[in-house]
């Protein structure tokens, strides 16, 4: 057998192996077994720099040879590979307004970011570095919740929501047996809320999703979906029947508070009955901040429940009251986020789907392999060139990240592991739905199916035609467009505003009532504003923002239509490249044709009345990204490569078209490149456009 295959079939038998109950000649077995393939791995990382798995798969097996030499220390020797590397709102329910918001936090992606923090506070402080007091906890990744106490009793139980309004699930809270139903101890007011998450342990979320998986159920992708799922069951009997826990971070607004710190604030919740995070840890100064984070880091996995970062605030109630909130977040507060997650797997495949453009994105079909608490299948692969360049085949043993724990990728083959029966992967010449020659454009590393009726990229359009950012038809998702197309309900868009309730109640799942309801968004949808209807009919390179900025310049679909390329290009916002791709899109008869057809359905196709760019937010004195050097990669959701270019800048922050080791972080989309590569190998952090919303609005200052 080769390593690899020693290395896997050691993983799959020493999965949930119980090592307390083994005899000292069973384990002494184990440990010669793992002892030999953690020497070899070891040799090829530190000797020959070519290692076959990922750290974190050969921190997990360094972690089992540590129970057995914990649990048979005589087995322990001098060479052991342990001695030589260490280990790293739902509308089913009633809404419940917060008497204070429940903020979100800015985000620092490295100890840098959290040292510039640092010193923002003290500034606006004007303290010295002894007088700032810092408490550091683990950020659990589950949901957050608010618990209300009324004398003591709880009377209500709710989730964040949108941070101002929340939903009502005091009757699932109540089934947690980590939360107390009626508060004991000293000094408890009279009324007060705590707040806190609620998560599923390791052990219970395996236990859930083995229990489900038995009873034919889909089991849950991860612990903090399996919690929110759980807490968001109609029926608190089923909640009671799964596991959770809880644990409490924070004290809300309160009739009498306590403490005049945090740390306090911590005390007196345990005191009172709550679970408080063993990890808390608390630090005069920022010295010993990141060797924490660092710290903590490194074992997240020995923890029975998942993080995916640490929160840092600062500790006396008084200065964060001075320090006060900017935006949607407390400047005396920041999450730390860890870094990517990787592991490796086997490539079973290489498909490739057909976006809503025509563009093909190939992607990886994974043998199912968990990263970071999340079970991942399928992986992103970016392009054709991407593939080529990499020499990724089908067959290949390869490294896949979650970068910025969120986007799984495949980073590349492991080459030492093949077996020379892989071939070289050869891309598609033809559409793989409508079988029309692939067209590569001038100045593009993507390939494209160009032709108006291709099925699937008819399917991609309509899903985003009705999504949230466009023309917010609920209940008309990924599976329903499929369903609408292949039955021949709808073969242009204008068709959507034709449907009737009969013609839905013949698809799988339709009822009556829900055929209805769908009906009534689609009618409502006839008003949407112009913007969402410019960005809903999906033109290359329109964006969200860009479509609001347009129609801040033409007041209707006719004046964009008849607007030349040198007219577009004198609006604010929109370059060359945008401007020849909106005036092609209007030149064609086929979309002239769509136009037509939905204004005779009644779609409005004018500027409404008070209806402006909605801009992220307004920069003003705002320089979150100053200093920063961001590259934009991939095609974002619902912003433009320009507009999140042109929002970097108008923060403080400096754009740039390569990697290297001056980029502070890379943006990353759908079909992210070579870009992202190169961040992966240089270390630079990887976030999404969301996080990158997130750091302009949330953002300490």
């Amino acid at each position: 057998m080769t390593l690899l295959e020693r290395t896997r079939s050691l993983q799959e038998a020493t999965e949930g192996l119980d090592v307390k109950r083994l005899s000292e000649r069973d384990a002494r077995e184990w440990v010669s077994r793992l002892t030999t393939v953690l020497s070899e791995h070891a040799d090829r990382y530190y000797a020959l720099d070519d290692p076959l798995i990922s750290d974190a798969e050969y921190d997990a097996l360094i972690d089992i040879l540590k129970q057995f030499e914990k649990t048979f220390p005589s087995l322990r020797k001098e060479d052991s590979p342990t001695r030589r590397v260490g280990a790293p709102p739902l509308d089913a329910f009633r809404k419940v307004a917060h008497p204070e918001p429940m903020l979100s936090l800015g985000n620092a992606f490295s100890t840098g970011d959290l040292t510039a923090w640092y010193e923002r506070c003290r500034r606006r402080l004007e303290v010295g570095d002894d007088d700032l007091e810092m408490v550091a906890e683990p950020k659990i990744d589950g949901l957050a919740v608010a618990l209300t106490y009324e004398d003591g009793i709880l009377v209500r139980g709710a989730t964040r929501g949108d941070g101002r309004t929340g939903e009502d699930i005091t009757a699932n809270v109540r089934t947690i047996k980590s939360v107390p139903l009626e508060l004991s101890g000293e000094q408890v007011p009279q009324r007060v809320e705590v707040r806190g998450e609620v998560y599923f342990s390791r052990a219970a979320f395996d236990w859930l999703n083995e229990r489900l998986r038995k009873e034919g159920g889909k089991p849950f992708a991860n612990p903090r979906n399996a919690a929110a799922g759980s807490l968001r069951l109609l029926d608190s009997r089923i909640t009671a029947g799964r596991p959770l826990s809880f644990f409490a971070y924070a004290m809300g607004p309160s009739s009498r508070v306590p403490a005049t710190t945090h740390s306090g604030l911590l005390e007196s919740l345990r005191s009172w009955g709550f679970e408080v995070n063993d990890h808390v840890a608390l630090f005069p100064s920022m010295d010993a901040v990141p060797s924490y984070c660092e710290g903590l880091s490194d074992r997240r996995d020995e923890l029975d429940y998942e993080i995916d970062g640490v929160v840092l605030k600062v500790n006396r109630l008084d200065l964060q009251a001075e320090l006060g909130n900017v935006s949607n977040a407390p400047r005396w507060a920041i999450a730390y986020k860890f870094a990517a997650r990787e592991t490796t797997t086997l490539l079973e495949d290489i498909i490739v789907n057909v976006g809503r453009t025509g563009q093909m994105t190939p992607e990886a079909v994974l043998k199912p392999v968990a990263i970071g608490g999340v079970t991942v299948s399928q992986a992103t692969l970016h392009n054709f060139d991407y593939i080529r360049e990499r020499d990724i085949r089908p067959g290949d043993t390869v490294t896949v990240r979650r970068a910025g724990d969120v986007i799984p990728q495949v980073m590349g083959p492991v080459v030492a592991a093949r077996t020379g029966k892989e071939d070289p992967w050869t891309p598609p010449t033809t559409c793989p739905e409508c079988g029309t020659p692939l067209e590569r454009l001038d100045g593009e590393v993507d390939w494209y199916c160009v032709s108006a009726d291709c099925p699937q990229q008819f399917v991609r359009l309509l899903e985003h035609f009705a999504s949230r950012s466009a023309l917010d038809i609920e209940g008309l998702g990924a599976k329903l467009a499929v369903q609408l197309a292949e039955a021949g309900l709808v073969r242009h868009l204008d068709d959507v505003f034709r449907l009737a309730a009969e013609d839905l109640l013949g698809l799988d799942g339709f009822a009556e009532r829900k055929a209805e309801k769908l009906i009534q968004a689609i009618q409502a949808a006839r008003e949407c504003s112009l913007s969402r209807l410019l960005f809903g009919l999906g033109i290359r390179h329109v964006g969200k923002t860009t479509a609001e900025v347009l129609v801040s310049s033409f007041d209707s679909m006719d004046a964009l239509g008849q607007a030349t390329t040198a007219d577009l290009e004198q609006v604010d916002g929109v370059g060359h490249v945008i401007a020849q791709s909106v005036h092609d899109w209007f030149q064609r008869e086929d979309n002239q044709r769509l136009l037509r057809a939905l204004k005779d359905v009644g779609v409005n196709m004018r500027r409404l009345e008070g209806e402006q760019p909605v801009l992220v937010a307004d920069a003003g004195s705002n320089d979150a990204l100053h200093g920063r050097t961001v590259v934009v990669t991939g095609t974002l959701p619902t912003l433009s490569r320009q507009e999140a270019e042109s929002l970097v800048k108008r923060f403080g922050g400096r754009t740039a078209s390569s990697v290297s080791r001056k980029t502070s972080f890379v943006v990353v989309g759908e079909n992210a490149g070579s870009k992202a590569s190169k961040a992966a190998e240089l270390g630079i952090p990887m976030i999404s456009e969301q996080d990158l919303l997130d750091m302009i609005t949330n953002r300490a200052e």
